[in-house]
């Protein structure tokens, strides 16, 4: 998770009737906040107002659940059925660090997928079909933020009058996609 620059960690009270406190602004807020906090790089710690507990993990596993709940599922039934079973395994112990890095891992060629990308077709007749085909990709990564709307492409595709490069866009597209499922991979 990135951190903002000069941002402290916030410290958010969970009261016992479930309403949460943020100490910094001195209001409360919602599960919704705390997603959005989050999303900015805003690092938070939860704590039970009584007992001063930590409850950071609870709490963002109950965002998890709530941003599923809404339609915005992003962790496949397969998936949940393979970490449920690795509780009390042997193996348990890794799993925290192993999904960690492949996060980290996941950003990272996000990021590198992004560089190549601009950097491949800079200077090249392609540059401008390159840089909408990058937003459009932005676009179909942002979508699995939870939460967040995909946004629309800039501009559209200009009407190629010669087959030859409608091929051509075609063979890029291809290209770039080919790119991406190796990512997913």
């Amino acid at each position: 998770m990135k951190k903002q620059q000069g941002d402290g960690v916030v410290v958010i009270k969970k009261y016992a009737n479930r309403r949460l406190y943020n100490t910094e602004s001195s209001s409360y807020i919602t599960l919704e906040h705390l997603a959005a906090m989050t999303r900015a790089g805003r690092e938070f710690k939860v704590v039970d107002a009584k007992t001063d507990e930590d409850i950071t993990h609870n709490v963002l596993t109950q965002i998890i659940m709530e941003e599923e709940s809404r339609g915005q599922t992003m962790l496949p039934v397969n998936f949940l059925r393979q970490l449920i079973a690795l509780y009390g395994d042997s193996m348990q112990a890794m799993v925290p660090d192993y999904l960690e890095a492949s996060m980290e891992s996941f950003r990272r060629n996000q990021t590198q997928f992004k560089t190549a990308v601009e950097g491949a077709f800079a200077g090249s007749p392609f540059a401008e079909i390159a840089k909408r085909n990058l937003e459009m990709f932005e676009a179909a990564a942002n979508a699995f933020k939870p939460g967040a709307t995909p946004a629309p492409a800039g501009g559209t595709t200009p009407a190629a009058g010669k087959d030859g490069e409608i091929a051509a866009l075609k063979a890029e597209l291809a290209q770039l996609r080919d790119k991406v499922d190796k990512l997913g991979e």
